[in-house]
């Protein structure tokens, strides 16, 4: 996985609250548990005018204008701005995959559905909740000046607005932790190798008929 420090980008604005998974990811593309290929088909129904299919090119299907990630000004974008309950609906975790995949490494709102939340954390992804006031802002801010970006401070907590005003944010210490070294649940369990062959060492000689051998 890969760590997050600090990161400097410019910021999609996605405004609609209650983006359902489905919506992030549509369900028939669901054909894999590899964590990349996803990016083509993120907000598939909305980047697109015609109906996407699996293993389709999507070099070639007529793009919907009005959408913001299909917009000049956005199309590099790496972190996104949306409303409430982010990520509600099913518990995919292709959802968070397609975001990276897309480029996204940061998603702002007021909040987001727990499972997503959590498992953008196992994937690289920092989600960041923030007053829908300050929100707010944030969207008027990126409406008014092409090319807005944002610096994301996660060892500061902070995030870094135009003119260097900055914005504090929360997150818990240990996902924090493990977002900074780019840890998730394999690797934290691959930092206790060492413990884990030590047991399974002592494990194997006070039991050697479970694995088949004759103590030495």
């Amino acid at each position: 996985m890969r760590a997050f420090t600090v990161h400097a980008g410019i910021v999609a604005p996605l405004d609609r609250a209650n983006v359902d998974t489905d919506m992030i990811i549509p369900k028939q593309f669901l054909k894999s548990i590899r964590r990349s290929g996803f990016g083509k088909n993120l907000f598939d129904e909305l980047r697109y005018l015609d109906e996407g299919q699996p293993d389709q090119d999507c070099s070639g299907r007529p793009l919907n204008q009005d959408f913001v990630l299909n917009q000049p000004r956005y199309r590099d974008a790496s972190i996104l701005l949306s409303r409430h309950n982010f990520g509600c609906g099913s518990s995919r975790e292709h959802a968070p995959w397609a975001l990276d995949d897309y480029g996204f490494r940061c998603v702002i709102a007021p909040s987001f559905a727990d499972i997503f939340y959590n498992n953008c954390f196992k994937n690289g992804l920092l989600p960041i909740v923030l007053l829908e006031d300050i929100v707010d802002e944030l969207f008027r801010e990126t409406a008014e000046q092409d090319g807005y970006s944002l610096t994301i401070d996660l060892e500061r907590e902070v995030i870094v607005r135009p003119g260097v005003r900055e914005i504090e944010f929360g997150i818990d210490a240990f996902r924090k932790d493990c977002l900074l070294k780019g840890l998730d649940e394999i690797g934290l369990t691959l930092e206790q190798s060492a413990s884990i062959r030590q047991f399974e060492r002592r494990h194997q000689a006070r039991f050697p008929w479970l694995f088949n051998t004759v103590a030495r």
